[in-house]
């Protein structure tokens, strides 16, 4: 089998602009496909998983106002119970107290003990009061809340199924904005995807690189066209010399369209540009690398463009 090495270009540029989007539950090229094919019903599935949401959330708040309002009873019922357990226990250590004598000094602590527990009995009157004061508060702000959320949703269900989704689809509209930005770029990765798979079932003395990318310290002079640097879709070197391989999966629109550079020129332009770089590697090289891999013949370097969907006539 043939030696690939590095991924194919397209498929570094779909990935380095997934990730710059924070797009990261696309696995493969059909994935990405099958998204844009599908584009109103996904869109759709976002909106009637919300849907569903907000009637679950109906559902449940419903259930909750209705065991809230017995549970805050029995809550407040439990908090005067201990507050009357506990005046209870301290009504008894009143009781309990030692009846009084003629000696000064115990009746001056009998005195403080009394004042103490009657102290404790106030205290505890004033917090138990404060906290279930404070709980129906609580209680009654959590009740009116989850009461105020009940009615908007039964009264403005698709306002509340909007809202809810909003994020989500705020999201997708990000992923299908970048997908369709990257549309060339995804069909280009198909077709190179389909060159490479090709390549592969060549014999183990083939080497396959792709997207193969240099660039020049100085531009090169290439006809007064200045070619600043290169990007090869696949370069493959072979016994019988190297093959320059462009792809293109053009539609019908981009044959048309006059702005692409035509892809003969194109290839002829990587053509002069790679032939001077591996006449510049040769020379300064300590040992002759034709000679070495081809004896004293040339290094041919061959043209290929590869069109895997429509045909120009060029």
């Amino acid at each position: 089998m043939c030696r690939v090495y590095n991924t194919i270009g397209c498929l570094n540029t779909i990935q380095f602009k997934l990730v710059k989007n924070d797009i990261d539950d696309f696995n493969s090229l059909d994935e990405l496909i099958s998204f844009k094919k599908n584009y109103d019903n996904n869109e759709q599935k976002i909106i009637s998983d919300h849907n569903l949401i907000i009637q679950e959330e109906k559902i449940f708040l419903e259930n909750e106002i209705s065991e809230l309002d017995i549970l805050i009873q029995k809550r407040i019922a439990e908090l005067r119970k201990k507050l009357r357990e506990n005046l209870d226990q301290l009504n008894l250590q009143i009781e309990n107290l030692p009846e009084t004598n003629s000696k000064i000094i115990p009746t001056i602590k009998e005195y403080w003990t009394n004042l103490l527990i009657c102290l404790r009995f106030w205290f505890l009157q004033i917090i138990s009061s404060f906290r279930i004061t404070l709980f129906k508060f609580q209680a009654k702000k959590l009740l009116s809340k989850k009461k105020k959320r009940l009615k908007y949703i039964s009264t403005n269900f698709q306002n509340a199924v909007y809202k809810s989704s909003f994020k989500d689809l705020k999201k997708f509209e990000i992923k299908k904005e970048t997908i369709e930005n990257l549309n060339n770029t995804i069909y280009g990765a198909i077709g190179e995807q389909k060159v490479e798979d090709l390549l592969k079932k060549l014999p183990e003395n083939y080497t396959l690189i792709n997207d193969f990318c240099y660039t020049f310290e100085k531009p090169l002079n290439h006809n007064g066209d200045y070619i600043k640097s290169i990007q090869i879709d696949h370069l493959l070197i072979s016994p019988s010399g190297i093959f320059l391989i462009e792809t293109k999966n053009w539609s019908t629109h981009s044959i048309n369209n006059t702005n692409l550079r035509s892809p003969v020129q194109q290839i002829l332009r990587t053509n002069f540009a790679l032939f001077r770089i591996l006449a510049d590697k040769t020379s300064k090289s300590s040992w002759n690398f034709a000679r070495q891999h081809w004896g004293n013949r040339k290094i041919p370097i061959k043209n290929i463009v590869v069109f895997t969907n429509n045909v120009p006539r060029e």
